[in-house]
């Protein structure tokens, strides 16, 4: 398999951190946590439970596109990329980039926030995630990986269709 630059993305709870590292570690790729490029605005936003906007965002994108694209030799990327216009100025700087969304219902994405108290997120901010979300569902080069599988069976399915990309002419 040649070395892919992958977007995991979805809201928050989702297992974006979780799903990236165990692909990051399986393949041997760097790994980018979306979360740590922040602006301390940005953080300090969150952690007062106000919902970033495009802004926010779009410097934040830049910086993880940037990050991306200096991986020539792979990396794994988690950022919810919520929205169609954050995704295409990733695929700006990383056009061949592959994304992964991990699909959660509203209940259990806040449910699994909730579970973290010390995240940079609150769970009052959940669904506010849920309202910017435009599908990638139909986008190229987009794999729907359900959030409630496994991380066995989300992996699985995530390295088979990686392989599969690998070999096959886009």
């Amino acid at each position: 398999m040649n070395s892919p630059r992958v977007l995991v993305m979805g809201v928050a709870g989702s297992g974006k951190s979780t799903l990236a590292a165990q692909l990051a570690r399986e393949l041997g790729l760097a790994s980018i946590e979306g979360d740590h490029h922040h602006s301390p605005a940005s953080q300090d936003k969150m952690r007062r439970g106000i919902a970033l906007g495009d802004a926010d965002r779009l410097p934040w994108l830049d910086t993880l596109g940037a990050l991306l694209a200096q991986r020539d030799g792979g990396a794994v990327l988690t950022c919810s990329a919520l929205k169609l216009i954050y995704r295409e100025r990733l695929r700006q700087a990383v056009p061949d980039m592959r994304i992964v969304f991990l699909d959660i219902a509203p209940a259990a994405a806040h449910a699994r926030v909730a579970e973290r108290p010390a995240h940079l997120f609150p769970p009052s901010l959940v669904r506010s995630q849920f309202e910017a979300l435009e599908s990638p569902i139909g986008e190229h080069g987009v794999l729907r990986v359900d959030a409630n599988r496994s991380r066995h069976e989300q992996l699985d399915s995530v390295l088979t269709w990686l392989s599969h990309r690998s070999t096959t002419p886009s």
